[in-house]
């Protein structure tokens, strides 16, 4: 029997992506999205977390939701009440939703969470496991890990199937924000002081991610898994830089610079969370997610910042 799915967030980066992966897999499947303008087939505006109104309908014949939509992360949030609004969008509309999703029929509830939930950096070779105990360390993540935590006990009350995917920092093909503008810096030729940055940091395509969700979908085994996922190969933020370089055919100096100095400007900059991320490490391990649903990372990470340079190409153009 053809599987019939609801994916929220269907104009967002992960959403819109998965689902014309899940319809080249012949799954009949239809997005959401607040917006109410012109929308591509296959899309249901107007349908808002904060508001329950028109998800019934949405859900009618519905096998399988997955989750995509969210409260995304903010650099350096400053409102006073921030773990409040990320709630309200991240845990009580989520809940709302796989409630009415039960009610509806849907048999599976596939969420995407985020590695936030473990944490916002790992020693040097010491990865996150899916059962590694959760640190969040910011209002988003701990919205996240309430929701899981909301998830898994619906799931024991009610029978529904649930499925949680943690990913890290994930790229692909229009991405924007901070992996954009490094893509563009390097670009500009102009000397970096990435020399010999030293960490770790694991990833994950867009396409590889979006591999995975449609495994989720499907998979017997992965009912009731958290699972961890990224390319399976941690990259130095020296490393990512090079590859980008090779890319772009840019001549841009490397050149290392000892990391405390640079951690002090960065602090008198308040970019503390950009220098962290450039030189500290968090990496995953995704052995279990490998083993316990049989699911390996189709693409490399040179495919997927080659798609990168390639989709902002294009739209420049």
């Amino acid at each position: 029997m053809k599987l019939k799915a609801l994916v929220t967030g269907g104009t967002g980066f992960v959403g819109a992506s998965l689902l014309a992966t899940m319809r080249g897999h012949g799954i009949e499947v239809v997005g959401t999205t607040r917006s109410l303008g012109n929308l591509d087939q296959g899309l249901v505006g107007g349908l808002d977390l904060s508001n329950s109104a028109g998800w019934s309908v949405a859900l009618d014949g519905k096998d399988i939701v997955i989750h995509t939509a969210a409260r995304v992360h903010v650099m350096q949030e400053s409102a006073s009440d921030a773990l409040s609004r990320y709630r309200a969008i991240n845990v009580d509309a989520t809940v709302a939703l796989a409630s009415r999703a039960v009610e509806r029929g849907v048999r599976r509830f596939v969420y995407v969470s985020s590695v936030k939930v473990n944490g916002e950096s790992t020693p040097l070779g010491q990865p996150f496991r899916a059962d590694s105990i959760p640190a969040p360390q910011d209002p988003y993540g701990r919205s996240k890990l309430e929701a899981e935590h909301a998830l898994l006990e619906i799931g024991r009350r009610t029978g529904l199937e649930i499925v949680i995917v943690r990913p890290p920092l994930v790229y692909g093909r229009g991405v924007k924000a901070n992996f954009q503008a490094l893509v563009r810096l390097v670009k500009s030729g102009v000397p970096l002081p990435l020399g010999n940055t030293g960490n770790k940091r694991s990833m994950v395509n867009l396409a590889n991610l979006t591999d995975l969700l449609l495994l989720c979908c499907t998979s017997a085994k992965a009912s009731g898994k958290v699972l961890m996922v990224s390319d399976g190969q941690d990259v130095s933020t020296t490393e990512l830089v090079t590859l980008l370089k090779k890319i772009l055919g840019t001549r841009s100096t490397l050149f290392p610079v000892p990391k405390e100095p640079l951690r002090a400007i960065f602090k008198i900059l308040r970019r503390t969370s950009s220098f962290d991320r450039l030189f500290g490490n968090l990496q995953v391990d995704i052995d279990e997610t490998q083993t316990s649903i049989g699911w390996t990372p189709k693409y490399g990470i040179l495919e997927g910042l080659a798609d990168v340079v390639s989709g902002m190409k294009a739209r420049a153009e």
